[in-house]
């Protein structure tokens, strides 16, 4: 946002620093300040860079209160007369009536007041509402013309820019409405189901019932807290004015202008909290400034009608204890040398507190301040955040470079070493860490959820389209595969480790998950199709992280497979009976949804079930210095006879001299000619080898006619050579 810095002067007239300085010390108090431009009038346009946590810097009074506490100044009233000549010029500042302010309950019962009736006090906390008739309304003059052209602010007409001007100068948005096209009192309610209004930029826009709208007896008048309503804005025709100042609840604010896909300076402002305190002030200033620039008169009294609850929440919150103590132990020392101990002094503790708006008063224990909060800091609940204040104020530039004391060790996470380990492994495999957004579309997390869960639909998304909690990392695996793609990157091996969420929004579960994701240039083997190959690159990356834990039997099965799966090309990861995770090839319709050019092999293991087991600890064996022995047997085998058959039958015999089990080739003959259609031929290796000694001839003769009975046994027959 933009600040000029002769406007600021005008709330500090003993400000004596210049305007660069002023600059430079705000930033450094995380005002920033992040370009000071020369304007023609002497004065300056700095260009400020607020954290959204800072609402109340979000104006020219607000960074006046930043500079007031910083350099020790007074600061004047925004009612002050000097303010007021300042702002609206000495001759029109000097006939500025006084605006008085009365507060009654329940609407109406002031003669004269505008009646006010807040049906949903939940999301509206107070509401103000001054009649002024007799207006001239055209094109704004004077400072406010002059100013909003240097700021860059859209001039509307003269009754509209005092509202803007006067959230400019305090923070607070204000509205103005037609008094004669209101029909019956005033109606702060929720917007009926299917309810149409016209807004202030021409849009037309269906409201739901979770929007609040503020409304006369017989229609919306505005967008509450967004925009105002078409039909009831100010023209050139007005001649009488309602002034509205309210406050009305971040949250609700927040969600209709994501909603409607608005975002206004109005709901900039409320939907990060807005001073509830601030109304009556707000609504005097625009109606001393309307009066000023549009002529007329403020008739009857000031309608202000307050919701205790939100009060409670706001303005009247509990006071918060603060220990002296406590803030010099937190900040330490200082490089002041004139402070006792170089400690911050407990007078400039109190000094920059109330300075910042709070009220403090000394309890019980002189060294504790009982605090009041400002209502204009939401952002202050705790005595930390005091604390923090007092040493933002101070400088951080001004504190000792200390460490605290500290004692014990680091205590490592329960799964720390499991979660080094498993990353070890990929990155040694050539595979890159990657991370994707904890967001993800409704149809992803339909698509990529497990079995029997379901991701978790977020209230507020920033985005439509990625609405819902990672029930999956395969959603985000899947677009980094997509986005690498359509850079031309030739081969992708990926993976992510990340936190998954399922469950409900009342009832979030997180756990963390592992997903890997291939595409392009795997190439085959003797026993591997390469058109196989890469799905057999990715089940040996998940293979070799499951083989650092201490499993019992592992196998990979074809049933039960996810539907984003291509049939007959993935597999279910399972520990004994207990599936957690799968792998297989993206479906020919989802690469087509994303547009994925080449076959892409994901994988996803669910990581508790995993570390449900211990790491294997590695250890070593001396070599044997005895000559290993090799024997090949040739067999053919049904397609129904897995590998993990073969093996298992091998090793059911129980040969421990046999120190290596393997295949060395697999063929098939799709002509049926060297091998009938629906048996494979495997060509099986064994290696033996003694620690010992050396192994006799007929001690091998024994382990290899074993072998072939075992292997016939299975529905092997012997493959002529």
């Amino acid at each position: 946002m933009n600040i000029l810095s002769k406007w600021l002067r005008e709330y500090l007239p003993a400000l004596e620093v210049s305007d660069r300085q002023l600059a430079e010390d705000l930033t450094l108090r995380g005002i920033a300040v992040e370009g000071v431009h020369a304007l023609p009038d002497g004065g300056h346009l700095f260009e400020m860079d607020i954290t959204t946590n800072r609402v109340d810097a979000m104006n020219h009074y607000g960074i006046a209160r930043e500079a007031a506490t910083l350099y020790g100044v007074p600061l004047l009233t925004l009612e002050d007369r000097r303010v007021v000549h300042a702002e609206m010029g000495d001759a029109a500042g000097a006939a500025l009536p006084s605006i008085a302010c009365e507060i009654f309950a329940p609407a109406g019962d002031s003669p004269g007041g505008y009646p006010v009736r807040i049906e949903a006090e939940d999301l509206c906390g107070r509401f103000t509402a001054q009649i002024i008739r007799g207006v001239t309304v055209k094109p704004s003059e004077g400072i406010v013309a002059t100013r909003f052209e240097q700021l860059g602010q859209k001039a509307i007409s003269n009754a509209v820019d005092i509202t803007n001007y006067t959230w400019l100068a305090m923070g607070q948005p204000t509205h103005v409405f037609d008094l004669d096209k209101l029909e019956g009192s005033i109606v702060v309610r929720r917007a009926h189901a299917g309810e149409r209004i016209k807004l202030l930029d021409g849009s037309e826009k269906t409201l739901t019932a979770d929007d609040l709208v503020v409304a006369d007896e017989k229609k919306a008048l505005g967008l509450a807290g967004v925009m105002g309503g078409w039909d009831s804005r100010v023209t050139e025709e007005t001649k009488n004015i309602l002034v509205e100042a309210a406050w009305f609840d971040p949250a609700a604010i927040r969600a209709s202008s994501r909603r409607h896909g608005l975002h206004t300076d109005a709901s900039h402002r409320y939907e990060r909290g807005a001073d509830l305190g601030a109304c009556a002030l707000a609504n005097r200033l625009v109606t001393r400034g309307v009066i000023a620039a549009c002529g007329g008169e403020a008739v009857g009294a000031m309608t202000e009608v307050v919701v205790e609850a939100q009060e409670l929440r706001t303005t009247k919150r509990p006071h918060v204890l603060l220990s002296v103590d406590e803030v010099q132990r937190l900040l330490g020392t200082t490089l002041e040398s004139g402070t006792s101990g170089n400690l911050v002094p407990p007078e400039v503790i109190e000094q920059y507190l109330q300075a910042l708006g709070c009220h403090l008063r000394p309890s019980d224990d002189a060294a504790t301040f009982e605090v009041t909060l400002p209502s204009w800091r939401l952002d202050l609940e705790r005595e930390i955040d005091l604390i923090e204040e007092i040493a933002r104020v101070y400088g951080y530039n001004r504190f000792a470079d200390t460490l605290p004391s500290f004692s014990g060790g680091v205590a490592a996470l329960p799964h720390a070493a499991k979660e080094d380990k498993v990353r070890e492994v990929l990155r040694s495999l050539g595979w890159t860490e990657a991370i994707s957004s904890t967001f993800c579309s409704e149809a992803d997390a339909s698509t990529f959820a497990a079995p029997g869960t379901s991701g978790v639909p977020m209230g507020n998304p920033l985005n439509a389209e990625a609405g819902m909690l990672r029930p999956s990392l395969l959603p985000g695996t899947v677009g980094m595969l997509q986005l690498n793609g359509t850079r031309d990157v030739r081969a992708g091996r990926i993976f992510e480790y990340g936190t998954v969420f399922i469950g409900t929004t009342a009832q979030v579960v997180e756990h963390p998950s592992l997903a890997l994701g291939a595409f392009g240039e795997a190439i085959g083997t003797k026993t591997i199709d390469a058109a196989d190959a890469l799905f057999f690159e990715v089940k040996g990356a998940v293979e070799d992280v499951l083989a650092r834990f201490v499993l019992p039997a592992v196998s990979f099965t074809g049933d039960g497979l996810p539907a984003w799966i291509e049939g007959g090309r993935g597999a279910a990861i399972k520990v004994e009976s207990k599936t957690i995770g799968w792998l297989g090839e993206l479906t020919n319709t989802e690469r087509e949804r994303r547009k994925l050019k080449e076959v892409a092999v994901v994988a996803e293991i669910n990581i508790p079930a995993l570390y449900e087991y211990a790491l294997r600890q590695p250890s070593a064996q001396e070599p044997s210095r005895y000559q290993a022995v090799e024997r090949d047997f040739s067999f053919l085998f049904a397609d129904t006879v897995q590998w993990k058959d073969v093996d298992a039958a091998i090793r059911a015999l129980g040969i421990a001299e046999m120190i290596s089990l393997a295949p060395v080739e697999i063929f098939r003959d799709a002509k049926g000619k060297a091998v009938a259609r629906g048996e494979y031929s495997l060509l099986l290796r064994t290696v033996f080898q003694s620690p010992e000694r050396t192994l006799r001839e007929e001690e091998i003769t024994a382990w290899q006619d074993a072998i072939v009975a075992s292997l016939l046994k299975l529905g092997g027959r012997h493959r002529a050579a």
